[in-house]
């Protein structure tokens, strides 16, 4: 990673980037849950893309970056924002995301986007990116496209990503985390095995999963049965009871 402050921005191109945006976030989930880095495991190993789709606070940025953490792997990682539907923000973020692992990425055939950002150029696009990530022998790749319901709208994003995810090389799995699910033509990909979907439903704590999350606060089982009846399982909301059942509890020791 740039070893540069989380402030500061880097000029490449035409763009100003704002390292934090293809940084992954700072520190590691509370408690891992090997359920679903399994399913994590699994999904990158049959095929080259999953999405986690879920509401704010199902735990979809905690599990992407336990994942990034421990798949062994370089990871590249991209969080969007809301004006990065402009395909000329967008496609110089993720290319700057994955040449922080491979610096030579897009150096052979990507080098006038600036003249290819029309809708009907996608399909050329996908092609180059798959190229320049199979050009040459490198370490297997993860990236991380964080927030892509921010762009879900755009009109070159189905055209892309129909064109890119089927044909990535077998060494690169993309890893998507969405508010909303995938438009229809890159929801069928499931039926092709190019793409594995885990749901809200998926990604709700399980009860011993949540009674591992209240044990690292020093809470009991029975309080984490209770929060987990309240919030049916969602990450954030768990989470939050457990801070505060633990802020609680020390205030009244100290009392």
């Amino acid at each position: 990673m740039f070893l540069i402050d989380s402030y500061q921005s880097l000029s490449l191109g035409r763009l100003e980037l704002i390292i934090d945006k293809i940084s992954p976030p700072a520190g590691t989930p509370r408690v891992s849950r090997m359920r679903l880095l399994k399913m994590l495991e699994k999904s990158m190993v049959a095929g080259t893309s999953t999405v986690l789709s879920g509401r704010a606070g199902t735990g979809k940025t905690s599990l992407a970056l336990d994942f990034a953490q421990k798949c062994g792997r370089p990871v590249a990682w991209y969080k969007i924002d809301a004006p990065d539907a402009d395909p000329t923000v967008f496609f110089d973020y993720l290319i700057s995301s994955i040449r922080e692992c491979r610096p030579r990425f897009g150096s052979t055939s990507l080098t006038s986007l600036s003249e290819l950002m029309g809708v009907e150029h996608m399909t050329w696009l996908a092609d180059a990116f798959v190229y320049e990530l199979a050009e040459a022998y490198a370490d297997p790749l993860l990236i991380v496209i964080e927030d892509l319901h921010l762009v879900s709208d755009s009109s070159w994003l189905v055209p892309f990503f129909s064109r890119l995810l089927p044909l990535l090389p077998s060494e690169v799995h993309l890893l998507i985390t969405s508010r909303n699910l995938p438009a229809a033509p890159l929801w069928r990909m499931r039926s092709k095995q190019s793409l594995v979907v885990m749901d809200e439903a998926t990604l709700a704590f399980t009860r011993s999963e949540a009674i591992a999350l209240f044990e690292s606060y020093g809470l009991t089982c029975d309080q984490a049965s209770i929060a987990l009846d309240h919030t049916n399982g969602r990450a954030g909301p768990l989470d939050e009871s457990a801070a505060f059942l633990a802020t609680f509890e020390t205030k009244a020791e100290q009392d």
